[in-house]
């Protein structure tokens, strides 16, 4: 069954999904006239001139905007953030951080029409309150049986490959790094976490929405404080550590003191899988989030999409990238993963790394779990409706205690292959949707133009 698992992934995501992800970034871009340049500007003011962290009361009828922007970070800023960007570096070299950036790039082309369309299509659920996704374009895309085979298989997929799998992964990365840090047993850790996610969960989506818009902030504002302490006292590595990313991207390198080489092919390789696994752009997983936004056009929320991007990608990923690179650890022993960032972190700090790292970890692994059980429950009330709610609930808790108890490297790899799956339905729905897109982008633009 691993060998099984690994070599789905191996041709998915260094074939299939490489392709197919960063080549319909690609044809909406075009389509869309270069969208997230041409909005980024206003996106990122409207976005940020929303700010709150306590905000408008979410009910039934939607959560605002920024609401909507604050719980897809959420779950698009997890331990990616702190392992993607070293894997990347690790196996891809610097310039993999490069292609991290293009893929990022046309990926909030992709984010901004998830959304769009996620906003076009959202309905009324059982329970009377605004729900959506792409399960919903895409049984609009795809009419009668066809469309109901796509849109529940997708369904399935993410439950499982975010709801159950993933949040084992995210609750595991939080016992290690607190039983590394404070040598703090994994399962009390994933008890606590289980009670205080349990009680979130049950609050529905206005305590989810109330939680994430001041989370998010918080913990984005504390792990950027500590990236650019690092980068002050490393500041004279800051321009040649630029320089090595541009270098790196399109030559040939040698990392870790001359003991692993490194090729142009590797580094977009890396850089690209390891940027559309963190931003999800093309996933269909943030779509959840915006569908439920309360606004006056569909655009306007596929704008706050690609700030979620730029976030991701631009900021906070692009920050671990630097602090990795600066501290000269990748001139030291071969590491990957996060013990390459926690190294990074250690010759930034000192002795205050690993604690930092494992604050950090908590923030971004518990607030991926809210925001992947948010996305699962809204699949799991179109598959079964808002009885199946409470029971999904409990085997989410279940999964976060097992996940602490546990190897889980074999569940990370089912994920990925989840996740995977989930891409195949999602883009046939938003391809199949770009002139709905193109259309509703024509009339924001002739509305701003007045």
């Amino acid at each position: 069954m691993t060998n099984f698992v690994s070599t789905v992934n191996g041709f998915m995501w260094d074939f299939l999904l490489l392709f197919l992800l960063v080549g319909t970034g690609v044809w909406l871009t075009i389509r869309l006239k270069g969208v997230q340049i041409r909005y980024l500007g206003k996106a990122l003011k409207t976005t940020f001139g929303n700010f709150s962290l306590s905000g408008e009361k979410a009910g039934s009828d939607g959560i605002s905007s920024f609401q909507a922007v604050t719980t897809a970070i959420a779950a698009q800023v997890g331990t990616g953030n702190l392992a993607g960007a070293a894997t990347a570096i690790a196996t891809g070299g610097p310039g993999a951080i490069f292609w991290m950036w293009v893929a990022a790039f046309f990926g909030m082309a992709t984010n901004f029409t998830e959304a769009t369309l996620a906003q076009k299509y959202k309905t009324i659920g059982d329970d009377g309150a605004v729900t959506g996704g792409p399960v919903y374009y895409i049984r609009a895309a795809y009419k009668g049986k066809l469309g109901k085979i796509l849109s529940s298989a997708f369904a399935v997929f993410i439950v499982f490959a975010l709801g159950f799998m993933g949040n084992m992964v995210q609750s595991n990365s939080i016992g290690d790094a607190f039983s590394n840090a404070f040598h703090v047993s994994p399962i009390v850790i994933g008890v606590i976490i289980a009670i205080i996610s349990y009680f979130v969960f049950l609050g529905g989506v206005g305590r989810i929405a109330s939680i994430t818009e001041k989370l998010v902030p918080i913990m984005a504002g504390f792990y950027l404080l500590g990236c650019l302490i690092i980068l002050c006292l490393n500041i004279g590595n800051l321009i040649p550590g630029f320089a090595s990313i541009f270098k790196g991207a399109f030559t040939s390198q040698a990392l870790f003191g001359g003991t692993v080489g490194t090729t142009v092919q590797l580094a977009i390789r890396y850089g690209v899988a390891r940027g559309l696994f963190s931003n999800e752009a093309g996933m269909g997983s943030t779509p959840h989030s915006h569908a439920l936004a309360k606004t006056d056009h569909p655009c306007e929320q596929g704008m706050a999409a690609l700030v979620a991007v730029f976030i991701d990608t631009f900021v906070v990923l692009t920050m671990t990238a630097l602090v990795i690179i600066c501290t000269g650890v990748l001139d030291g022993a071969y590491a990957s993963g996060i013990t390459l960032t926690q190294n990074a972190f250690n010759a930034g700090l000192g002795s205050l790394g690993y604690p930092f790292i494992a604050i950090c970890m908590f923030f971004f692994a518990f607030s991926t779990i809210i925001g992947w059980y948010f996305f699962g429950e809204q699949n799991v009330r179109y598959l079964f409706g808002s009885k199946a709610v409470k029971p999904y609930a409990l085997i989410v808790c279940v999964c976060i205690v097992l996940g602490c108890m546990m190897n889980v490297d074999f569940v990370w790899s089912l994920a990925d292959m989840f996740n995977g799956f989930m891409v195949i339905p999602n883009l046939l729905g938003v391809l199949a949707m770009t002139g709905v897109a193109t259309t509703l982008l024509k009339e924001f633009d002739a509305k701003n133009k007045k």
